[in-house]
């Protein structure tokens, strides 16, 4: 390494995410001093990202391309609310049955629900790749091989395939399970569109999902279109109230009194339409919210009574 004359750090955001860190420290320092680094990074990694800026690079020049929220407007962004994970899964194979695209990148949170999904969409008769970070390498060149002749149209992935992917022809991402960040959010749909070409991403939102989908829209500064497929129409429509934010109105300070009851061991107390008395009569109280006052018995009532 002494010998290198230029380094180059791409995808530095995500080795940091990944734990890389002191791998690339320790890596940049074996290497020559009188050297060109170059760094690239799709978002701007924070601290961390700053400490590995002034160990690596020299009196560096930065150029920002565009921010997260100049995002392409070549792509269309939407919205599907659904009911459960096997709505989700009748709306993917719906989508990719009748949109049109030339070849489509599914992403799932977790692996287990990317194995889940490649088999069921592979049920029906679709040809689809799965790829996630428990794949060997052989099998995921072999899926992006396929994928970028042609030979499969459908793949399903984690977010291990949202960086540094370049397909001609992607021009359909769909998010079966809602991204946990707005950066990731970004990288994700980042696969469609690229180099001056259109394309659409859509995101399937579950209850527990919408919240984040706000947070999301609110750190991008867009508003997502609402989508409705009337032949798979399921019951979770959104939010019935919803916050400025765009977030669902809850009442939190109850849901949380309901939790500390519980921890003590308290019974939730019960309303009961009882009627007010008198401590010392025990006669009912006069209503006078209802706008009827209980009637009086006069002592020495007159010969018009």
């Amino acid at each position: 390494l002494q010998d290198l004359e230029m380094l180059v750090l791409d995808e530095s955001d995500r080795m940091l995410d990944m734990g890389f860190s002191d791998d690339v420290l320790r890596l940049a320092a074996e290497c020559r001093a009188e050297r060109q680094t170059l760094l690239f990074s799709a978002t701007s990694g924070g601290n961390a990202m700053e400490k590995m800026v002034a160990s690596t690079l020299r009196d560096p020049k930065s150029l920002m391309l565009d921010s997260v929220r100049d995002l392409n407007e070549s792509v269309v962004q939407q919205v599907i609310t659904a009911d459960d994970v096997k709505h989700k899964e009748r709306l993917v194979q719906w989508l990719l049955a009748n949109e049109t695209y030339d070849k489509a990148v599914v992403f799932t949170n977790t692996r287990e629900q990317a194995d889940r999904l490649g088999g069921v969409l592979v049920a029906s008769n679709l040809k689809v790749f799965v790829l996630h970070g428990e794949k060997d390498q052989k099998d995921r060149k072999l899926a992006m091989d396929r994928l970028k002749a042609g030979a499969v149209k459908v793949l399903v992935a984690t977010d291990v395939a949202a960086r540094g992917i370049h397909v001609d022809g992607l021009d359909l991402v769909i998010n079966f399970d809602m991204p946990r960040s707005g950066d990731e959010y970004v990288h994700r749909i980042g696969r469609t569109g690229r180099v001056g070409g259109e394309g659409t991403a859509i995101s399937l939102i579950a209850a527990h999902e919408w919240n984040l989908m706000a947070s999301i829209q609110r750190y991008l500064r867009q508003n997502f279109e609402y989508r409705l497929i009337e032949a798979l129409k399921g019951n979770f429509l959104g939010p019935k109230n919803l916050k400025s934010n765009g977030k669902a109105a809850g009442s939190k300070k109850k849901k949380m009194k309901k939790k500390a009851d519980a921890k003590k061991g308290k019974k939730p107390a019960r309303k009961k339409a009882v009627a007010k008395k008198n401590s010392r009569t025990n006669k009912p109280v006069p209503d006078t919210n209802s706008g009827f006052a209980t009637v009086k018995k006069r002592k020495n009532p007159g010969p018009l009574d």
